[in-house]
């Protein structure tokens, strides 16, 4: 039973964004306050993404002695893994892996760039170990063509248990176990300039996201076919300001933004334009107070699938629901009409920044903010409140987007796969809250995701929890009608600590919980839970040996099916060049 490889594309994006680097996604759908009427010689707002602030770190770095940072560290590894079943079977499946990668970080004065590419190769012993291959990682930076246009990417590769009723979780079992693969990527320019007091900048963003499943997956019941498949996004923003003091007392600008994400399932898109005006009041050197109005247009269609002679859905090879190409295009979501929006942004030091809107958005209430707190040079604390519309591939570029520039990835030291979060002392750093759910159908989400960051002398940690809710929309009529008003709601928590024993070993231990439940009465909640331990010791500067153990869960709330519990143990040796 063999897993697919990993595309060929996916190897091609990684190796060209850690070439070019990369940084914001597509985010046309959130309310934008900076650069507009900021003013340069006021205190920085704290941007509702992070967007001012990596700026400000991008413009610092490469300015040391050295002038630029480059890293590059890559690795061969063999491992001997032993799994055993504890529940509700009691098979021991013994597996023999082979993987090669790459880590790497990219630092200079105009760009900068962190990537985590693995390749993984696994050998199963006896009928019941299966064999399988797959790539891992995550790329992430940007480089400054000229001054004030710069390119910016990111790429995602990672496994993930596809559940009954479309949840997802990350971790667990090995590859070529029933796993299925995700994939997303982004690129784009941004530009800012000045004409005189006027200043000007504009962005398009691109991105592509496929969940591959593998032919050996369990086949999901009931919702198997609204599996999503792939989708393409596309973002364009332009806006244009005057800071407070210039022309008048108060800044006052104008935005005008398009995002549009073609799903594959069902012809399914997911359109939204918007334009405001925009003023900003500055109420002391710390606190500034902006206030939006304009005219949303959003709107969701798809269309229906193949009908066999009986009036059912036809279910292609690929067990997702076969697009009728001939059908018209139904209505899922449309909202159009005034929005407005009130932000407060309070920035006191460097270390500390919040902004908090609230306003009108898709037709009712809207909230959203962010928190960055960083006390000392080694620690830091984020909160993210957002409120969106959009489909997986939409979310999954977003929280990939998020993630800093300069990170270290935390990878699950037995099945070698991403564990979540990453290691930074920047900006949020966790994906878990995108994973949650894989349905095709687009929703509108709703959630909060907080991380706490903290490296001290030989100790590095890092905490990351959060909520994601989305509501699904779907057009009545259709198929995917069932899905309309279904609510899919992920707890999620992430962490990883870890230090070095004197200067030839170290360890770590890392632990992962998703609590997922949904309104649908067809599909059970699910539960998963896994924690892994490791200890390694250099024997030579380049050859390291590894010792891992874990514990992986999969609980439902259904007593229909079995509850999954698994323990494995790794020891593998592993040379970097």
């Amino acid at each position: 039973m063999q897993q697919r490889s990993a595309p060929r594309w996916v190897v091609l994006a990684s190796a060209v964004v850690l070439a070019v680097a990369g940084s914001p996604a597509v985010r046309a759908q959130s309310i934008g306050y900076e650069g507009l009427g900021s003013g340069a010689s006021a205190a920085p707002s704290a941007p509702e993404r992070g967007q001012a602030d990596r700026a400000v770190k991008r413009a610092g770095r490469g300015r040391g002695q050295a002038g630029k940072r480059i890293e590059v560290a890559p690795y061969i590894e063999l491992n001997q893994v032993v799994g055993a079943e504890l529940s509700p079977g009691d098979d021991v499946l013994t597996y023999t892996q082979a993987a090669a990668g790459v880590d790497a970080s990219v630092a200079g004065r105009n760009h900068g760039a962190s990537a985590s590419i693995r390749y993984q190769r696994q050998f199963g012993w006896g009928k019941r170990a299966g064999d399988g291959d797959a790539i891992s990682g995550v790329v992430r930076g940007y480089a400054t063509v000229t001054p004030g246009v710069t390119i910016e990417a990111g790429a995602l590769a990672t496994q993930a248990d596809v559940e009954d009723g479309g949840g997802a979780l990350v971790g667990g079992t090995l590859a070529g176990n029933g796993r299925s693969s995700v994939y997303s990527v982004y690129a784009g320019p941004s530009v800012a300039t000045r004409a005189g007091d006027l200043s000007v900048s504009a962005s398009y963003r691109a991105g592509f996201t496929k969940v591959d499943q593998d032919d050996d997956a369990p086949a999901v019941s009931g919702g198997g076919a609204d599996i999503f498949d792939k989708s393409t996004v596309q973002a364009a923003e332009v806006q244009a300001g005057f800071a407070p003091g210039t022309v008048l007392p108060v800044g006052v600008g104008a935005a005008g933004s398009f995002s549009q994400e073609d799903i594959a399932n069902l012809d399914q898109r997911a359109r939204d334009m918007q334009a405001r005006a925009m003023v900003t009041v500055p109420v002391s050197r710390t606190v500034r107070v902006v206030g939006a109005i304009g005219y949303e247009d959003v709107e969701i269609s798809s269309r229906d699938a193949v009908r066999d002679a009986n009036g059912l859905p036809v279910v292609g090879s690929d067990g997702r629901y076969v697009t009728d190409k001939s059908a018209p295009r139904q209505l899922a979501y449309d909202v159009s009409g005034l929005l407005w929006d009130v932000a407060v942004m309070w920035r006191p030091s460097r270390r500390t920044s919040l902004s908090a809107h609230v306003g009108r958005r898709y037709g009712s209430t809207s909230y959203g903010g962010t928190l960055a707190y960083a006390p000392d040079d080694r620690s830091r604390f984020s909160v993210s409140v957002y409120d969106n519309v959009s489909g997986f591939g939409g979310q999954l570029n977003r929280a990939l987007d998020d993630l800093p520039d300069d990170f270290e990835v935390v990878r699950d030291p037995i099945t070698g796969d991403l564990r979540g979060c990453v290691a930074s002392l920047e900006g949020s750093n966790c994906l878990s809250g995108a994973l949650g759910s894989v349905r095709s159908a687009t929703f509108r989400a709703r959630g909060v995701s907080a991380s706490y960051t903290l490296q001290f002398g030989r100790l590095s940690a890092g905490l990351g929890l959060g909520y994601d809710r989305r509501r699904f929309i779907a057009a009545r009529g259709t198929v995917l009608a069932t899905a309309n008003g279904v609510v899919d709601e992920n707890y999620w928590l992430a962490a990883y600590v870890g230090g070095e024993l004197g200067s030839d070993a170290g360890w770590s231990v890392n632990g992962y919980a998703n609590w997922i439940s949904s309104n649908d009465p067809l599909f059970a909640d699910l539960n998963g839970y896994g924690a892994t331990a490791s200890y390694y010791r250099m024997f030579t500067p380049r050859l390291r040996g590894t010792v891992a153990v874990g514990i992986n869960g999969s609980t439902y709330d259904g007593p229909a099916i079995d509850d999954l519990w698994s323990a494995s143990a790794l020891a593998g040796l592993r040379y970097s060049f």
